[in-house]
């Protein structure tokens, strides 16, 4: 959730599946999320910069390889949403960005969230968001995985030698990225060039949160079976008090790779050990039927309910619900 970021309609957006809400206007749209402020907080140019609260709408798009694919994953958005908050609720050495989404109204209780978005919505406060993406990795895998057969070194920092696809990294390491502006590319940085971007002090904080955070998430992630492979993080200023707040969603499908503990103990193919709970099959599917040129082909039923079902797996290993 970009705070600089005003009305966008993004060649990543699908019109059919955003919500118009009674009340809200949205004010930004991104491959996969809506954000909306209270009418009354908006100018002739709507902006995050002066709005108190913003509405962050999950939708059930789907996006791979810079593309929001049809049809979307149903229940998505509200599958991520609860996980979010679920994690919010258990990651308590950080204050977050949520605020109540109901007030009191005399003897009544109103209900803040639109109910044709209710399960899928945050309500949250506005922050300075610093521009960096705090990733951690405590597994070899993925784009870290090639990096590393051809540098022993991921993101520049130096792995042992002798490590294989899917090994346990000898301790979590910090890979930041920067958010680029709307429409570029994020890209991996140094903590030095963070230090550049936000201080040493913000920098330093950021890296220690969020190496505390992927520690504490992957030890109750332990307990109910599932590996936290690696995760990002975002994280903003209050705008009061400056005190580092934890921001946009948390350790999801989307923004976290999960492997189920026991297949990967067991697993005796890669495919196996790291089956990952997310949308790592729609990206194998585009892979296998796609050569990157124009209109992305619509994805097959059983594909989405595949991807439907991975999602809702996690939710329910997690939480136990």
């Amino acid at each position: 959730m970009r705070e600089n970021e005003r009305v966008s309609q993004s060649e990543h957006e699908s019109p059919a599946s955003v919500a118009v809400l009674d009340g809200w206007t949205r004010v930004y749209s991104g491959k996969v999320r809506d954000l909306y402020l209270e009418n009354g907080e908006t100018t002739d140019t709507p902006s995050l910069t002066t709005a108190a609260r913003v509405l962050v709408v999950a939708s059930d798009r789907v996006s791979a390889f810079d593309h929001v694919l049809e049809p979307g994953i149903p229940g998505k958005g509200e599958l991520l949403t609860t996980l979010s908050l679920w994690w919010f609720d258990r990651l308590t050495g950080v204050p977050n960005h949520l605020i109540a989404d109901h007030e009191q109204v005399g003897s009544a209780v109103r209900e803040l969230i639109p109910s044709s978005v209710a399960g899928r919505a945050m309500l949250c406060r506005t922050l300075d968001m610093y521009p960096i993406e705090c990733v951690v990795r405590g597994y070899l895998t993925g784009s870290g995985w090639k990096e590393y057969l051809e540098t022993q070194s991921v993101c520049g920092i130096s792995l042992p030698a002798g490590l294989q696809n899917g090994d346990r990294l000898p301790e979590p390491i910090y890979t930041p990225a920067w958010k680029a502006p709307m429409g570029q590319h994020d890209e991996n940085i140094s903590f030095e060039r963070t230090v550049e971007l936000v201080g040493l002090t913000i920098a330093a904080e950021l890296r220690d949160l969020s190496l505390a955070l992927f520690q504490a998430a992957g030890t109750i992630a332990e307990k109910a079976g599932v590996i936290l492979v690696d995760t990002k993080f975002e994280f903003g200023a209050d705008r009061h008090t400056g005190v580092t707040v934890l921001a946009d969603e948390v350790l999801t499908s989307d923004s976290s790779r999960y492997w189920d503990a026991a297949a990967w103990r067991t697993g005796t193919t890669s495919e196996t050990r790291m089956a990952s709970f997310d949308k790592q099959i729609v990206r194998n599917w585009l892979a296998a039927n796609w050569d990157g040129t124009g209109t992305p082909p619509e994805l097959p039923t059983e594909i989405v309910q595949q991807t439907a079902a991975r999602y809702r797996e996690l939710l329910e290993r997690l939480t136990g619900a």
